[in-house]
């Protein structure tokens, strides 16, 4: 009987994470929320942690991106990028994906693809380059960069108190595991997506498109051109002064986290504590919005009315409401999970990253993926360790082709070239997903193996 009560939990659960994700937007967290309510007054269970401390560092972090944007920073640099890009047409396939995945890092959010995606795009159009190779892989490299960054709100979830933060693990650990697995992986992905389909001047989609006058054929790259603002525009004269302003807050946020001794401690009940590295971020990062909009003249009602602001919020929303959810269900019946799983994900730790990674294609979130079963992961003894090496499972969302920046690159792509297949699932990006997700997690687990 307590069985089936169970199964009938979860399938409300997984019922309403499914509605959530059909709305968009906030629904995931207002659904999510309806769940919290059944498994609550319905079924009596107790309600599961809040995501404070990720929801709060999402507000710090979302706030100075959005600070750096409303002050021209990232136009600025995506201006540079660009024109590295054009000296470089030839490697795109390469050095676009990596240039994605680098603002990801740093930015911490997958949004800033959106400005690189088609430049890209164009780059390989021009140059008689396949823009399905550099394109998938970026818009893949992308989520990788927000799996190691340590501006994002996964990485935030990853290292909360409540998560593995409580089990000794620090941001170093992150950057230390994830960005060196990420950056292969990438590498490999480019190499093989790299000899991946017809030359572009032979596909027969490409020829349909020239013969109907949709592209020129004789079109050629000209590396002088810019795209974005350029590092000389006087109209954001002081962007590069926002730039330099949110990496410090960056430089600050990798110190501290690296090197916790010098981080403040304080004497409570008598007993020394160190300010914890989530209330760090938020502190930091907060005050770094307040520098960016000083030095780059930028003003407040700019930076809430850009599109980073907007997607922070709706993330934070989300997160609130899934993760709240999942917390709920899988605390209120975890001797159900310890007794029935807990030997085998013990014994196969890889089982887990498997209900990572299919958890994301559901949720199209990995703050809200880590939220919703690390804390199973944990109360099974998965080791923390292995538990940081699956952190890219979480980057699953590719394997249905309706996310926003899957999307994106298939409309800038207007070769056609980047597309979704007859069945759907037969999608352009479904080889570059998988192969970045098993070499970074593969990776990932040799470097705990043999540096820990």
């Amino acid at each position: 009987m307590a069985t089936t009560i169970i199964l009938i939990q979860l399938l409300i659960v997984l019922a309403l994470i499914f509605i959530g994700a059909r709305v968009g937007g906030i629904g995931l967290g207002i659904y999510g929320m309806v769940g919290v309510f059944i498994l609550v007054f319905l079924f009596g269970l107790k309600p599961g942690n809040i995501p404070l401390d990720v929801m709060l560092i999402i507000v710090s972090v979302i706030t100075a991106t959005a600070a750096l944007q409303a002050a021209g920073g990232l136009d600025y640099l995506v201006g540079l990028a660009a024109r590295f890009l054009r000296k470089h047409p030839d490697h795109i396939t390469y050095y676009g994906p990596l240039t994605t995945w680098l603002f990801c890092l740093v930015a911490g959010t997958a949004h800033t693809s959106y400005s690189l995606l088609p430049i890209i795009s164009e780059i390989a159009t021009k140059s008689k380059i396949r823009p399905e190779r550099p394109m998938t892989v970026a818009t893949i490299a992308a989520s990788l960069g927000i799996t190691g960054s340590p501006m994002s709100a996964a990485t935030a979830a990853v290292i909360s108190t409540d998560l593995l933060g409580g089990q000794g693990i620090e941001l170093k650990d992150i950057l230390l595991v994830c960005i060196p697995a990420s950056l292969i992986a990438i590498l490999v992905s480019s190499f093989v997506q790299n000899r991946v389909g017809k030359e572009l001047v032979d596909d027969p989609e490409y020829q349909r498109r020239v013969k109907e006058g949709l592209i020129d054929p004789n079109e050629t790259l000209d590396v002088t051109e810019e795209t974005g603002l350029a590092a000389t525009n006087p109209q954001h004269k002081y962007a590069k002064r926002a730039v330099w302003a949110f990496l410090f807050g960056v430089f600050l946020v990798v110190l501290f986290g690296s090197v916790p001794s010098l981080r403040p401690s304080f004497t409570v009940d008598g007993e020394l504590q160190r300010l914890s590295m989530p209330q760090t971020i938020e502190i930091l990062m907060m005050s770094i919005a307040a520098l960016i909009l000083i030095v780059g003249k930028a003003h407040v009602g700019d930076a809430v009315k850009g599109n980073i602001f907007g997607a922070g919020m709706n993330a934070m929303v989300s997160i609130f409401g899934i993760a709240w959810m999942g917390d709920t269900f899988f605390n209120g019946n975890i001797e159900f999970f310890k007794n029935g799983i807990a030997d085998i994900v013990t014994q196969y730790p890889f089982l887990f990253a498997i209900a990572l990674f299919f958890m994301s294609i559901m949720l199209f979130s990995q703050a809200a993926t880590v939220r919703t079963l690390y804390p199973l992961g944990m109360a099974l003894g998965i080791n923390p360790l292995a538990l940081v090496a699956m952190f890219p499972a979480v980057n699953g969302y590719f394997f249905i082709p309706n996310y926003p920046t899957e999307v994106a690159a298939i409309n800038f792509d207007r070769t056609g070239t980047t597309r979704i297949g007859k069945y759907v699932l037969n999608h352009s990006f479904q080889l570059s997903g998988f192969i970045t997700t098993f070499v970074s997690i593969g990776v990932a687990y040799l470097i705990i193996t043999f540096l820990y």
